[in-house]
């Protein structure tokens, strides 16, 4: 494990009352780079997200994924005892994150702009499904139902059937901006020695990453269609069956790599210039026809021919994996990005962050028990040395 001491965030201290995946996922990504993360948790039941399932040595493969690293501190905010061993911690903090219920951080005062306002150099932020104000600001939010109320459904899975995304994707949205705001204010007071409350939600989260469809059905007057695996707005992009069973993807981005693949792949360079698809807009048009005629052609071909022809036209193109696969991918174990780290189970496998810093490497510490750290937290807090 990295010496932490030495990475960017060492010396941070991060309070997190946290549950579920967005902030868990924002204050892991800080751990992994050295920030102290003391993730606050519910005595007895803890993060709900420690049951999602069991599959990982009997931890939830959720979390796992978003809390290793960090200290479990298992106390009880709302009661006297449990408030005064917070206002301890936040004294010290520099960083506070909270996703608690609608309302319930505004009632206990641990809302951003109440903190700052009694701890001027604290980084606070409010995690919450819709943001204050407005109709929906009180209303529970989850990711795949924000996923229906930010019209991801409406985009994503077939003309006949909307899909919602496999991923937790608003959540991973939101952590990333939690993230980012953390950095901005760090930054921030650097540059002027004060803190800053800010705060980020769900909604508003997908709503940047539904910038292309929404503005592609504010300027056209019409959805963004459905397309399942091929690309809604560009053609030939997607899926292409080739002559042993299997299934190739590759996408054309314009008009150079449109001739190279009708020259090498397709090898008819006049191909380019049929009046159906010379353009993307005739392409997308005749979209039914063009593909036809692709698969047509790799009919004769191997999945392993027809991306060694796409590779040599510099194409880009994919094979489509499933889960077991990618897991064994060669380009994972050529460059060792997956690991373990320790928990209360055994060893688990882990992939490294995706940042990479030359000369660095990211702490990969146990993903903790709950409660883990109660006495060793509770005893700092009590030194002479820590009050002052």
């Amino acid at each position: 494990m990295a010496d932490g001491s030495r990475l960017p965030l060492s010396g941070l201290v991060v309070v997190s009352v946290e549950q579920a995946i967005a902030a868990p996922l924002a204050s892991r990504h800080l751990a992994d780079w050295g920030a102290r993360v003391i993730k606050i948790e519910r005595p007895g039941v803890g993060d709900f997200c420690r049951d999602y399932d069991h599959v990982m040595n009997g931890m939830s493969s959720q979390f796992v994924w978003t809390n290793r690293s960090k200290e479990s501190l298992a106390i009880d905010i709302k009661s006297a005892e449990g408030r005064k061993v917070l206002d301890a911690l936040l004294a010290q903090a520099d960083v506070f994150v909270q996703n608690l219920a609608p309302g319930a951080a505004e009632r206990l005062g641990l809302d951003a702009t109440a903190l700052v306002a009694r701890f001027p150099r604290l980084i606070a932020c409010d995690v919450s499904g819709y943001g204050p104000g407005g109709p929906y600001s009180n209303k529970k939010a989850y990711d795949l139902l924000v996923q229906c109320e930010g019209s991801v459904l409406a985009v994503n899975g077939t003309e006949a059937e909307p899909a919602k995304v496999g991923l937790s994707i608003v959540d991973i949205a939101t952590g990333m901006y939690i993230l980012n705001g953390v950095l901005m204010a760090l930054y921030h007071r650097e540059r002027t020695g004060t803190g800053l409350a800010f705060q980020v939600s769900l909604f508003d989260s997908i709503t940047e990453w539904m910038s292309y469809p929404a503005y592609y059905a504010h300027g056209s007057g019409r959805p963004l269609p459905r397309t399942g695996a091929k690309h809604a707005t560009i053609a030939p992009y997607g899926p292409f069956r080739v002559g042993d069973g299997r299934t190739v993807f590759f996408g054309i981005q314009n008009d150079r790599e449109w001739r190279s693949f009708c020259a090498v792949v397709l090898g008819d360079a006049e191909f380019a210039d049929d009046p159906r698809f010379s353009t993307n807009p005739l392409r997308m048009q005749h979209r039914e026809a063009l593909e036809a005629h692709i698969e047509a052609r790799f009919a004769a071909l191997t999945s392993a021919e027809a991306l060694a022809l796409l590779d040599r036209a510099s194409i880009a193109n994919a094979e489509m994996n499933s889960v077991e696969r990618f897991l064994s991918h060669e380009q994972l174990r050529a460059r060792s990005r997956i690991t373990s780290v320790d928990s209360p189970g055994g060893p688990l496998m882990s992939f490294l962050p995706p940042l990479t810093i030359p000369g660095m490497s990211p702490r990969m510490g146990p993903v903790p028990a709950l409660g883990e750290h109660n006495a060793a937290i509770l005893a700092e807090l009590q030194r002479p040395e820590d009050a002052q």
